[in-house]
C-alpha cells in the first residue's frame, strides 16, 4: 500500500509513519512546518523516518503548493494535518481557517484530480463541544474556533465525497498523549515544570476529564482503519479510561517523584469539560481496542522527557548547514 501522510513531522503522524512503513507500506511523508511550535521539535520527530527505506519526505504548505504530482500511484491519503490548539484558535482564527479548510479543500481536489483511492480525514473529539460523552451520533456543538475548523473540514471531506465520488471516512481522535507530544499540550507542560520544580498554572478545578488516548494505540486504531474503515463513515479513536487532570497530576507525581506547585486560574473559553469516547463502533468494525493504561502510558512519555533532556536530538544528521531540511525530495 502507497500512503501518503500530511503532518508527517508532527506528533502523531511521525508515529503513524513509522508504523506503516514497519508494516510493509510505501509512505511519503509531507509537512509545510507551520508555525504551531519549532521547526528543531518537529525535524527531531523525523531523524529516524528521513533514514528509514520506503519513505519519501516533501515539504510543502498544503495551503500554496502545487500537490497533485505528489498524489501519483498514491492509494491513501492520511490527512493529519491541522492547526491544532485551543486558546490560539480565539486569537488567530485565520490560520485556523486557512490551514484547516483551504488547506484541507485544495488537498481534497488535488485527491479527486489525481485519481486517489481513498482520503482518511483526521478530526478530534472537540466537533462534540464541551461534553464529548458518548458514541458518534453525539450532537456536534464546537465550543471553540479550532473545533468549529475541525467540523466544517468533516463536512468538507463528505461534501467531495457526495459530488466528486472520492471514498472518504473520518477518524475523530480523543486527547492523544505519549512521547513527542506537542509542547503546548497539558500533560508535555505538566512534566517540563515538574522537572524544573516550577509552578504550573491549572485551568478550572482540576475534575475535567478526558478519554486518554495513548499514541501508540492512536496510531493503531489508524492502521486498523486504513484496512477495514467503511466508507463514508465517522469513527471515535480514544482510549479506554478516563482520567481527570487531578488523577493525571498524582499519576505524574508519583512517577517523577515530585509534588506539583499549582496556581489555580478560572476555566479558558473552550475548553471540554469531559471526553469519554465510545468506541464501539470502531471495535465492531476493525477491531480497535486500546490496550495502554494512563499510568503505562504516562511512563512512557516521563522517560521521552528525561531521555530527551539528558540527550537532545542534534539535527546534524539530517539538515543542511543552514538548518533546513534534508530529504528525498523538498518543495
Amino acid at each position: 500500500m502507497r500512503v501518503l501522510v500530511t503532518g508527517a513531522a508532527g506528533f502523531i503522524g511521525s508515529h503513524l509513519c513509522e508504523t506503516l512503513l514497519e508494516q510493509g507500506s510505501e509512505v511519503t511523508g509531507i509537512d509545510g512546518f507551520v508555525d504551531s511550535y519549532s521547526r528543531h521539535e518537529k525535524e527531531a520527530n523525523l531523524q529516524s523516518l528521513l533514514r528509514a527505506p520506503g519513505f519519501a519526505f516533501i515539504e510543502a504548505d498544503l495551503r500554496s503548493a502545487e500537490l497533485v504530482g505528489h498524489l501519483d500511484g498514491i492509494d491513501v491519503v492520511v490527512n493529519a494535518a491541522a492547526m491544532a490548539g485551543l486558546p490560539r484558535s480565539w486569537t488567530d482564527i485565520e490560520a485556523y481557517a486557512s490551514c484547516n479548510l483551504v488547506a484541507v479543500q485544495r488537498l481534497l481536489d488535488a485527491c479527486s484530480r489525481a485519481g486517489v483511492g481513498r482520503f482518511v480525514q483526521i478530526s478530534t473529539s472537540s466537533v462534540y463541544g464541551s461534553n464529548a460523552v458518548g458514541d458518534e451520533r453525539l450532537p456536534t456543538r464546537p465550543i471553540s474556533p479550532y473545533g468549529v475548523t475541525k467540523l466544517a473540514a468533516e463536512h468538507l471531506v463528505l461534501a467531495h465525497r457526495a459530488v466528486h465520488g472520492l471514498p472518504a471516512f473520518i477518524l475523530r481522535y480523543f486527547s492523544v498523549y505519549g512521547p513527542r507530544q506537542r509542547p503546548d499540550m497539558a500533560y508535555h507542560i505538566f512534566i517540563e515544570l515538574m522537572l524544573d520544580g516550577r509552578e504550573l498554572d491549572l485551568f478550572g478545578d482540576g475534575e475535567q476529564s478526558r478519554s486518554n488516548t495513548f499514541v501508540a494505540d492512536c496510531v493503531a486504531g489508524t492502521v486498523q482503519a486504513l484496512q477495514d474503515g467503511e466508507d463514508g463513515e465517522i469513527y471515535n479513536i480514544g482510549g479506554g479510561e478516563q482520567l481527570t487532570v487531578n488523577q493525571a497530576l498524582a499519576t505524574l507525581s508519583d512517577l517523577l517523584g515530585v509534588t506539583p506547585k499549582i496556581r489555580y486560574h478560572d476555566e479558558r473559553p473552550g475548553d471540554q469539560r469531559h471526553t469519554a469516547a465510545d468506541i464501539s463502533k470502531a471495535r465492531e468494525h476493525f477491531g480497535f481496542q486500546p490496550r495502554t493504561t494512563p499510568t503505562e502510558g504516562l511512563r512512557a512519555q516521563v522517560a521521552w522527557h528525561r531521555e530527551r533532556r539528558g540527550q537532545l536530538r542534534s539535527p546534524a544528521e539530517a539538515t543542511r548547514p543552514d538548518g533546513s531540511l534534508t530529504s528525498r525530495e523538498m518543495d
